[in-house]
């Protein structure tokens, strides 16, 4: 093809200035919408954030941001993209020159001083303006904080997840910083944000479906993009070249090309691929498309699983967690990645699919060495499969430097079964304390078919400041790897009253 067409801010734009590794960021601004700024290059700093309509269920859309700094422009082909110079003329407000509400209420307040961050911080609040579930009504009272999941024994304890009066979700703000202004005023402008008018252009394009992905093929420079129309189609160009980069959400390839300038010489886009886009709850298990994004996880799910609901708040911020997948996350192979730990207490499997056919793998079993895994040649990771029923005390744990949008220093998944006060079976996976994502073996034995007592885990959370083998680097120290092992587990243990195990959602 001669080059990509994407829909920004109502108008269709394309030609040939984009090649396969153009970033969707570089594009917008050689089109003119310099709005968007490169701060990190690596997601942290959401000064590039856009709007992005995704599926919403049947006949839905839903304005999602996400950061522009790391996707291919390649991979939008055919979408639709609001960045902030569109919002005053897309958003209910009329002729060009209006501002938008997110963009009045942050003038107002005092929400932005050099404004370079500022255009990012308007388009993640505009998605969480235009979020469905959102209650503008007050319901919620001033400064709520909202309950982020179940903590380990299906009881509510309160988090740093804070709501304001209108619904207001300020963790959407979680993958925007700014350093000139404070966020106090841009807090204020957030919760002061009525809910869409019903003659809001954006409001009612939800309320339509979102264009469907089309196949895309785009050479240059020696390079290829290509989006398959199939997975059948995928798997004959993973086949044949089997050193292809894979790309969903782009939140660890972009990273790659933006700072290590990595440039594969072919990228197949595989986000929306229907069979890796499954999310199915049966009898006996959970089925997890690897390319589904986390945040559709944590709607789709709606609570089902107690565990990923403690993961997901602590998991990057918004912005991130709007693009980044399970696939993605396990396919990288890194012993740091923040969902191995909560999958293997979970006791979860993967389904690794190529042209000769799939099998099913532990994720005990999947992780090899640093960075490396089982997959063969030709393979991907098509789903993650939660076997059903779910062990009723559960817990993710993460020490890291920043409470949130931080890398792991450590990360611990814990999910125990009882019964008549004795353990019948647990599950500890941990993160950053070895090569690959681990089972704590030796800890799991030193539980299982002994008394929920403060003796039994106080000799288990010893053999767990043993296991693994933690290094010391510039996220911590081996030795405080080793004693954030053991607390995590005693911390569990505090947070677990010996009653019978809770009804788990199924």
């Amino acid at each position: 093809m001669d080059g990509i067409r994407v829909t920004v801010n109502g108008q269709v734009r394309g030609g040939d200035g984009a090649g396969p590794h153009t970033r969707l960021l570089d594009w917008l601004r050689a089109e003119g919408l310099t709005g968007a700024k490169e701060g990190c290059a690596e997601g942290e700093c959401g000064a590039c954030a856009v709007l992005v309509a995704r599926p919403d269920g049947a006949g839905r859309s839903r304005w999602t941001s996400v950061n522009a700094c790391l996707p291919p422009a390649a991979a939008f082909d055919g979408q639709e993209v609001v960045t902030a110079e569109g919002l005053g003329s897309a958003g209910g407000a009329g002729a060009g020159e209006r501002l938008h509400p997110v963009q009045r209420e942050m003038a107002q307040r005092g929400g932005s001083q050099c404004g370079y961050c500022t255009p990012g911080f308007v388009c993640s609040m505009a998605a969480e303006y235009y979020r469905t579930e959102r209650d503008a009504s007050g319901a919620s009272g001033a400064g709520a904080r909202v309950q982020t999941g179940t903590a380990v024994t299906g009881e509510e304890h309160a988090s740093d997840h804070e709501c304001g009066p209108n619904g207001f979700d300020l963790h959407a703000l979680s993958g925007n910083l700014c350093r000139c202004t404070g966020y106090r005023p841009i807090r204020d402008a957030a919760y002061a944000l009525g809910s869409p008018e019903d003659a809001d252009p954006l409001r009612r394009r939800q309320e339509q479906p979102a264009p469907p992905a089309r196949p895309t093929r785009l050479s240059a420079d020696g390079a290829e993009f290509v989006r398959p129309g199939s997975l059948e189609e995928l798997l004959e160009h993973l086949e044949r070249t089997p050193d292809a980069q894979l790309v969903a959400g782009a939140t660890d390839a972009g990273v790659e090309v933006n700072l290590r300038h990595a440039r594969p010489p072919l990228v197949l886009a595989v986000d929306r691929l229907a069979p890796l886009r499954t999310l199915e709850v049966g009898a006996e298990r959970i089925e997890i498309g690897a390319a589904l994004s986390l945040s559709e996880i944590e709607r789709g799910l709606a609570g089902r699983v107690p565990l990923l609901d403690q993961l997901f708040p602590q998991f990057a911020s918004r912005l991130i967690r709007n693009a980044a997948t399970l696939g993605g996350n396990l396919g990288t192979g890194s012993p740091i990645g923040d969902s191995a730990p909560a999958l293997l207490a979970l006791d979860a499997s993967v389904v690794l699919a190529s042209a000769r056919g799939e099998r099913e793998v532990p994720v005990a079993e999947y992780f090899t060495g640093y960075r490396q895994t089982v997959k063969e040649t030709g393979e991907l990771l098509r789903a993650v499969r939660i076997p059903l029923p779910l062990a009723g005390r559960t817990a993710f744990y993460k020490i890291a430097k920043r409470r949130f949008d931080d890398i792991s220093s450590v990360a611990v998944g814990v999910a125990v079964r009882l019964d008549g006060g004795t353990v019948t079976s647990a599950r500890i996976g941990l993160g950053g304390v070895a090569a690959t994502p681990i089972r704590a073996r030796a800890t799991e034995d030193a539980l299982t078919g002994r008394p929920w007592t403060w003796e039994t885990v106080a000799a288990a959370a010893a053999v767990m400041a043993g296991e693994g083998t933690p290094i010391d680097d510039l996220r911590a120290s081996a030795r405080y790897r080793s004693a954030m092992l053991g607390q995590a587990l005693l911390k569990f243990w505090a947070q677990t009253p010996s009653a019978p195990d809770p009804e788990v959602p199924r």
